[in-house]
């Protein structure tokens, strides 16, 4: 891991030198001189490993801009801010907002680097290992694939080039068909997977076989959910087509036999664990060789933003009641369906999931006990070794409004290591092998091929978060119908459930176009104003927590029927979101480059 941290922190101040004339970055005039660089073995790998900079792989506040523009979990009905509703779901999304426009050119530019390589790494051919030469080649064309995939997926139709572009040539080129370049991306990955290798000696990170087929079953099952579920794209024999590509893929990279579960859920994500066994595909982060660009670590309102007021944070986004909902019960049921569920008490009888990534009422985080229960008004502070007054109580808050406005706070990947001095540098994790299994499920359930095979893949994943093997199906529920329709419903929550806060929930709910249903919902919360005499009768008239809503087919909470009928003197609909079927399926194309590009055509709407 050492190894690779220290060849990015040596790239990244030229990897930052400079910008292009246009955001697409067509013209890469901030990288090292073609005439020279790209000579010899040595110079090719330092800058593949500038693709592994975070700014090319965007998910959270600080990598859009390095000034907190967004987390990619505040744009879904998973996460919220405190203080405002993000542009993408107010329906105020606009071709100059930073995060898109900067999704859009990062991801060029990482493009534009990789068809230099490609094209320029010829002039090295001579004295570096033919399987080498393979390698390098086959790394510089699975990056090149991973971005021309998230450009399809967030933005549609992409300016498609394989070779460095004159700037005049930059201005004229126009939008591919996504069905086109697929193809390519495809090719791509396969000759990555082809000329890769399974694993690296020692913990250096760099693409490998099963990587590749990894991120290509995920482009894959992308558009496969498209040519099913977007009325307009609809194709039977399409959407087969791609399902197929998705299951292979994953078979391919589950029969390498190279990675597997990692045995503690929770521990999975936490500081102290790098490279895992189950990730497929990671970035490391490092606050000691960050070359001090922040982007490279966790730090500011990227830590602060999910740390309760007791632990010094500001807790100015958390997890939302229609996640919180969305967790099953231990008997596999939802909470609407299961005898377990008490809504009194509602951590318990849970999937484990549930207390590993939302803190659970009255339970110590980082030293200090969270319990935003109205009547608790002291807590145990263990880092002073005393009680103190509960600064995340609405009733006890120094101010009413600055603690969690849903009462719940992430635990998923926190710990100590974030509140000691509010830095940290975790793994970024950008496929691990539980996506690869549910994929592989995903997949043959929608191709109607339902087997042992495909139960097996799902029920590993979840007799994992049990501590358990799949085999102990006492010990856990464990999923037995072969109902194709059951089973979608199953494999949408075991999805939401597992990959809650790593920023994959946009994409499924783009593929599975069920964003137009549960981000046209409120944003619903404590009512922080409602005053403490209020707020202290609902816990002795028994309505603390919330309603019970009615879970859809999708595994969503129907929040806003049950909460407007129930009508608690203790909650309220804080935010409206609005999302527009016709629009917001796609992101828009930076404004400038429309502008001076006559035939970049703007998505509809924008």
């Amino acid at each position: 891991m050492k190894t690779s941290i220290q060849y990015i922190a040596l790239c990244t101040a030229a990897a930052l030198l400079g910008t292009a004339c246009t955001s697409l970055d067509l013209n890469p005039l901030d990288n090292p001189s073609a005439e020279t660089w790209y000579d010899d073995g040595p110079k090719i790998e330092m800058s593949l490993n500038t693709l592994l900079l975070h700014q090319f792989w965007p998910q959270e506040r600080y990598e859009f801009t390095g000034s907190g523009v967004m987390d990619m979990d505040e744009i879904t009905d998973d996460l919220m801010r405190r203080n405002a509703l993000v542009a993408f779901k107010a329906g105020t999304l606009t071709a100059t907002h930073a995060a898109t426009t900067n999704m859009w050119s990062l991801t060029y530019k990482g493009i534009t680097r990789c068809n230099a390589i490609l094209e320029n790494m010829p002039k090295a051919k001579a004295g570096v290992e033919p399987e080498l030469y393979e390698r390098y080649e086959g790394c510089a064309r699975f990056y090149r694939a991973c971005f021309y995939s998230r450009i399809m997926m967030l933005f549609g139709d992409p300016v498609y080039f394989t070779r460095d572009i004159p700037l005049e040539e930059a201005y004229d080129i126009g939008r591919t068909p996504c069905e086109e370049v697929l193809g390519y991306v495809y090719d791509d990955f396969d000759y990555a997977a082809a000329h890769c290798p399974e694993t690296y000696q020692g913990a250096v990170v760099r693409a490998t076989r099963g990587a590749a087929y990894a991120m290509k079953a995920r482009v894959a099952l992308y558009f496969a959910s498209l040519y099913t579920y977007d009325a307009a794209m609809r194709d039977a024999d399409k959407a087969a087509y791609h399902y197929g590509i998705a299951r292979d893929a994953a078979k391919a990279c589950m029969d390498l036999n190279v990675y597997q579960l990692h045995a503690d859920f929770g521990e999975l994500f936490l500081n102290k664990t790098h490279n895992a066994e189950e990730s497929v595909f990671c970035i490391p982060r490092s606050l000691a060789y960050a070359a001090d660009n922040k982007r490279q670590y966790l730090q500011g309102t990227s830590i602060t933003a999910n740390i309760p007021i007791g632990l010094g944070g500001t807790i100015s986004e958390f997890p939302t009641w229609d996640l919180f909902c969305a967790f099953l019960c231990t008997d596999g049921k939802p909470i609407d369906e299961s005898p377990l569920y008490d809504p009194a008490d509602p951590f318990k009888n849970r999937d484990p999931r549930l207390a590993e990534s939302i803190v659970e009422f009255g339970t110590d985080f980082c030293g200090v006990v969270y319990d935003p229960r109205f009547d608790v008004s002291q807590v145990w502070d263990s880092n002073a070794g005393r009680n103190i007054t509960n600064p995340d109580n609405i009733v006890t808050a120094s101010e009413s409004r600055l603690p969690s406005r849903t009462g719940l706070v992430q635990r998923k990947g926190i710990d100590k290591d974030w509140t000691d001095d509010y830095q940290a540098d975790p793994d970024k994790i950008i496929m691990r092998y539980a996506d690869v299994l549910l994929m592989y499920a995903e997949s043959k359930i929608e191709l109607n091929e339902i087997d042992d095979a495909t139960l097996e893949a799902m029920n590993r994943v979840r007799a994992r978060a049990y501590g358990v093997q799949y085999t102990e199906t006492d010990q856990y529920p464990a999923i037995v119908t072969r109902s194709q329709s059951e089973l979608r419903t199953i494999l949408r929550t075991e999805r939401r459930m597992e990959f809650a806060f790593e920023r994959l929930r946009i994409y499924d709910l783009l593929r599975w176009r069920i964003a137009e249903k549960v981000l046209n919902y409120s944003d619903w919360t404590i009512k922080y104003n409602a005053g403490a005499n209020v707020l202290k009768k609902v816990m002795t008239d028994g309505q603390w927590f919330i309603p019970t809503p009615a879970i859809d087919e999708s595994g969503c909470p129907e929040m806003d029927a049950t909460f407007s009928r129930e009508n608690r003197p203790h909650i309220t609909a804080l935010y409206n979101r609005v999302f527009n079927p016709e629009i917001h399926y796609l992101w828009p194309l930076p404004a400038t480059d429309v502008l001076v590009n006559k035939n970049l055509e703007q998505n509809y709407g924008y």
